[in-house]
């Protein structure tokens, strides 16, 4: 497939908006500075690195070959010149994930070869490449980090109810990060079918001749509009203790991206650059408002609808007082 090379493309292009309030809001966690710091000082990247080069198998040429060039495609579409490395690791779960601070590398377990196919293993390895170039990395490795090195945690010299509070916005902005990544994968395998496959295969396994498409759409959509309010609580619970949001919400949030003109503009060339792209944290928030009150407008979800009901009802009442004010006394209340 002769794919279309993004010129100098800015991760901007596929960041979902959520991901950028998230991670400014991360930024101004109470400790998060003092965390990183400690992190940074204490180990850096290379222990990690070791670990990987003792346990795992570097992709090469005369190792992993196929994946190699899958490696090289998704750099050419998206315009990457610093070529990370990749390992691959033996590990029956259906995961990737990209780690390091100053030289981040991806990682693939050996059962995501076993599943999917060539298109899919591109997108993945596109979705982890992204992580990398949005800066995702240093506080993903950091979460990382953070759950697998328990002796180590409680040795951090901040306050317990501080690293809970960083833990807990790492984890929300993680969730919020894998929707940006899932964007980049469909940008480089540019055959939205494939995200589809992809989730279905992360659902339910290699067996896509006893899943079908539409069904598993259908089953996205069930997901957002079943049930009452409570269940809509019971959603919440659910997610908040998942590193990746679950691949309905996922098929959800791609999808929409994919059919809402996004994408195409995209790929016919209407993107930011890198040289003309500047972190603006307002407009990411206002951006990310945005985002949400369409998202309400549009689930079906009892819990959704009752929160964005809630909303309107809140911004009308503003606009009616706004409007007696402006009655009563001849001009906009101050």
């Amino acid at each position: 497939m002769d794919r279309i090379r993004l010129e100098q493309i800015s991760p901007r292009a596929w960041e979902h908006p959520a991901d950028r309030a998230a991670l400014a809001a991360l930024k101004q966690v109470p400790g998060l500075n003092e965390v990183v710091r400690f992190f940074l000082g204490m180990t850096g990247e290379k222990q990690i690195r070791l670990l990987y080069l003792a346990s795992a198998v570097r992709v090469g040429p005369r190792q992993f070959p196929r994946l190699d060039g899958l490696v090289d495609e998704a750099c050419r579409v998206l315009d990457v010149a610093d070529r990370p490395e990749l390992y691959v690791t033996q590990n029956p779960a259906l995961n990737a994930g990209a780690i390091g601070v100053k030289a981040p590398f991806i990682t693939l377990n050996s059962s995501m070869l076993d599943t999917l196919d060539d298109d899919e293993l591109l997108a993945v390895i596109a979705h982890e490449l992204s992580h990398i170039l949005s800066g995702h990395v240093l506080y993903k490795t950091l979460l990382w980090f953070l759950l697998n090195m328990a002796a180590l945690v409680v040795r951090i010299p901040v306050a317990q109810i501080v690293l809970i509070g960083v833990l807990a916005a790492l984890k929300e902005w993680d969730r919020k990060s894998e929707l940006s990544a899932d964007r980049a994968g469909l940008l480089v395998v540019q055959r939205p079918e494939v995200s589809t496959t992809l989730l279905m295969k992360l659902a339910g396994g290699r067996r896509l001749d006893e899943m079908e498409n539409a069904e598993f759409e259908r089953q996205a959509d069930d997901y957002d509009a079943g049930g009452d309010v409570l269940d809509g609580v019971y959603k919440l619970l659910n997610l908040m203790g998942q590193s990746h949001p679950f691949p309905v919400l996922r098929l959800r949030a791609i999808k929409a991206w994919a059919t809402d003109g996004s994408y195409e503009g995209v790929l016919s060339g209407t993107y930011p650059r890198r040289d003309a792209a500047e972190e603006d944290v307002a407009s990411d928030f206002t951006e990310a408002t945005r985002s949400y009150e369409e998202e309400l407008k549009a689930s079906k979800d009892p819990l959704a609808k009752a929160v964005g009901d809630i909303g309107e009802g809140l911004e009308n009442a503003r606009v009616e007082a706004e409007k007696f004010f402006n009655t009563m006394f001849g001009g906009p209340r101050t």
